[in-house]
């Protein structure tokens, strides 16, 4: 089971008190949405997702391979790539970071088209999924790319004997933007029902509630 500094423990904790807390106001997962079911669906019901520190990138320029290259961003949040030294990549999302190098590259290459892929996430909060209540090992694991409800939970090791599966909520989002989903587990891993499975995104925290008897 993966290991956290007591920071880490300490900041899942409140970061789950306050999200129950949030789904005791709304009086249940009837009231709530179903998650998106595509990748697709689920990137347009999220926030642009924004480059971070260690983030591992793929940088592509159309009909310049000398120029493309992969980079890790360094922990100051910039990146260096052939004849762009220090630009700031943290906080962009990949389509800003493209448009900002096509700026640079203006000056040595004609009408540069480049492309960003964000190959490998960095490990920080924003881009972990989170998994917290009636898990067999509630855990934070790094996200990767095409990850799934299932995929989680075959990580976290299933659902407890007590676990309200259907009564699941997904969190996705900050601030105003947040958005809770209800997520079907109970059919998906009792059942076998495998539409009740769907993509999750960096960031999503699935909260499982205990049954009520």
């Amino acid at each position: 089971m993966t290991k956290f500094v007591p920071q880490c423990r300490a900041a899942i904790a409140i970061f789950a008190a306050a999200a129950l807390a949030g789904c005791s106001i709304i009086g249940g997962n009837e009231q709530l949405a179903a998650a998106p079911e595509t990748a697709v669906d689920a990137a347009d019901a999220s926030p642009d997702y924004l480059i971070g520190p260690l983030d591992q990138l793929e940088i592509f320029v159309w009909r310049a391979p000398e120029l493309s290259t992969n980079v890790t961003v360094r922990p100051d949040g910039r990146i260096s790539t052939p004849l762009v030294e220090d630009m700031v990549a943290s906080g962009k999302t990949p389509s800003q970071l493209s448009r900002d190098l096509e700026q640079s590259l203006r000056r040595y290459v004609k009408t540069p088209e480049v492309t960003v892929i964000v190959s490998n996430f960095s490990s920080t909060f924003d881009q972990q999924v989170r998994v917290l209540g009636e898990a067999q090992q509630p855990i934070a694991l790094p996200f990767q790319a095409g990850m799934t409800v299932l995929d989680v939970m075959v990580a976290v090791g299933g659902l407890t004997e007590f676990a309200a599966g259907n009564r699941a909520v997904l969190i996705r989002g900050k601030g105003a933007e947040r958005q809770s989903y209800r997520v079907r587990l109970d059919d998906l891993l009792r059942k076998g029902n495998i539409s009740a499975n769907v993509p999750v995104l960096p960031g999503d925290v699935i909260l499982i509630p205990e049954s009520v008897f």
